[in-house]
C-alpha cells in the first residue's frame, strides 16, 4: 500500500543557527510535493532529514503509521536521486541500475528483468551496455533515476536533479518526470530554486524562505493568491509588480492613490478588514497590466522606457505615477520608447500586502 509522509514540528540548528523552525507537512499517498527556495533557505536540509541523512533537532517523521525518525535511510524504503548523478564509471547503464538490487541478493534472472522494465520506461534500452562517460548528461540523469525507481520505493526523494542540464535537456526532463511520475505514482518529495520546475511539475508547491514554509498550495494558488509579499515576489518571471500607495475610492471604482495620482482598479475586491485610505503595497503580475487602446474610464496613463521582446511575449517597461513596472503584451505590440500609454489594471487579478509584514490582505 502507497504511504503518504508527514512530518511534525521538525527543527534543525546548527550550534546557535536555526536552519528549520518547526516544519509541519502532510505528503499525501502518490503526491509530488516541490519544495521551493533560494540557496540556504533550508529545502535541501529538510529533504536529508527525511532520507535520514540528517538528524533533527526536534520533531518527528512518519510514513504512513511508521515512525521513522530514528531508522536509519537504508530502514526507510526510500530512493534518493542527487543534483550529481553518482554513477559507478566502471560500470555498464545495466549494472549501474541492478547494483542496489543485486546487493540485496535479489536472483539475477529478477534483477534483469526489472532492470529491462526500468529501462523501457525511461526509453534507455539501448543504453543498457554503455558506460556513463559514454552518455549526455540527460542520459546520465535518466539512468540515476531508474536506480532509484527500480527499486520500488515508498518514497522518492530528488535533490536538485535537473539543474546540472542546459535548458533544452532540462525542459525534456521535467516532460520525462511528469509522466514517470503519473505511471509510478510513488509519494514524491522534489527540492529545486527552479520556479519553472515547480509550476510545472507539482501538485502542491511548498515555498520556503529562512528555514519556515511560507505558502503550501496548488501551483495555480501560489501563483495568483500568494501569501505574502515574500511569496509573490519570488514566484513569477518577470516578477510581480509593488506599488506602495493608499487605498481610495475614484468616482465609483476603487483605485490607489500614489502621491497626487490615482490608479483606477477596477473590479478590486479589498478583503475584510481592509478599509479606504489604508496603506497597503498593491501586487500585479506583468500580465494584469493590460494596453488600452484610448484614455477611457478606468484606464490610467504610463509613458514606455524600454521593449523586450521575447518571442511569445513582449515585456514592456512603464513608468507609471512616478514608478517602473513591467507588462506583458503581445508579441509586435505597437508601442516605443517615449510613448504615452494608457493602461487598464485588473483589480479583480490584483494582490494587496500590508505594509508591515507584508501579509495577503485579500
Amino acid at each position: 500500500m502507497m504511504q503518504g509522509v508527514r512530518l511534525e514540528g521538525i527543527a534543525k540548528d546548527f550550534g546557535t543557527t536555526t536552519v528549520l523552525e518547526k516544519i509541519d507537512l502532510d505528503i499525501e499517498p502518490g503526491e509530488f510535493l516541490v519544495l521551493l527556495g533560494a540557496s540556504g533557505c533550508g529545502k535541501s536540509t529538510l529533504l536529508n532529514i527525511v532520507a535520514g541523512l540528517e538528524e533533527p533537532s526536534g520533531g518527528r517523521i512518519h510514513f504512513g503509521d511508521r515512525d521513522v525518525t530514528a531508522l536509519e535511510p537504508d530502514a526507510r524504503d526510500i530512493a534518493m536521486v542527487f543534483q550529481s548523478y553518482a554513477l559507478y564509471p566502471t560500470m555498464s547503464v545495466r549494472r549501474n541500475i541492478g547494483f542496489g538490487l543485486k546487493m540485496r541478493g535479489m536472483q539475477a534472472a529478477k534483477v534483469e528483468a526489472k532492470v529491462a522494465e526500468v529501462a523501457r520506461l525511461l526509453q534507455i534500452e539501448h543504453l543498457l551496455d554503455r558506460k556513463p562517460a559514454q552518455l549526455s548528461g540527460g542520459q546520465q540523469q535518466r539512468v540515476a533515476i531508474g536506480r532509484a525507481l527500480v527499486r520500488e520505493p515508498q518514497v522518492f526523494l530528488l535533490d536538485e536533479p535537473l539543474s546540472n542540464l542546459d535548458a533544452k535537456l532540462r525542459a525534456d526532463m521535467r516532460v520525462e518526470l511528469k509522466r514517470l511520475h503519473e505511471r509510478a505514482r510513488r509519494t514524491t518529495l522534489y527540492v529545486t530554486h527552479d520556479q519553472v520546475e515547480a509550476m510545472t511539475l507539482a501538485h502542491r508547491i511548498v515555498v520556503m524562505n529562512k528555514g519556515r514554509v511560507q505558502q503550501c498550495d496548488r501551483p495555480e494558488v501560489v501563483y495568483a493568491k500568494p501569501a505574502n509579499r515574500f511569496v509573490a515576489g519570488f514566484v513569477g518571471a518577470p516578477t510581480m509588480n509593488f506599488l506602495e500607495g493608499r487605498l481610495t475610492m475614484a468616482g465609483a471604482l476603487p483605485g490607489l492613490l500614489l502621491g497626487e495620482a490615482v490608479l483606477p482598479l477596477p473590479g478590486l475586491v479589498a478583503g475584510a478588514g481592509v478599509t479606504a485610505d489604508q496603506p497597503v503595497v498593491l501586487g500585479l503580475r506583468p500580465e494584469h497590466l493590460v494596453l488600452a487602446p484610448t484614455a477611457e474610464s478606468g484606464t490610467c496613463q504610463g509613458q514606455v522606457l524600454m521593449t523586450e521582446p521575447t518571442g511569445p511575449d513582449t515585456y514592456v517597461l512603464i513608468r507609471l505615477a512616478g514608478q517602473e513596472v513591467t507588462a506583458r503584451m503581445p508579441p509586435g505590440v505597437a508601442v516605443t520608447p517615449g510613448q504615452t500609454i494608457h493602461l487598464r489594471l485588473d483589480g479583480a487579478s490584483a494582490s494587496l500586502f500590508d505594509t508591515g509584514e507584508g501579509h495577503r490582505l485579500n
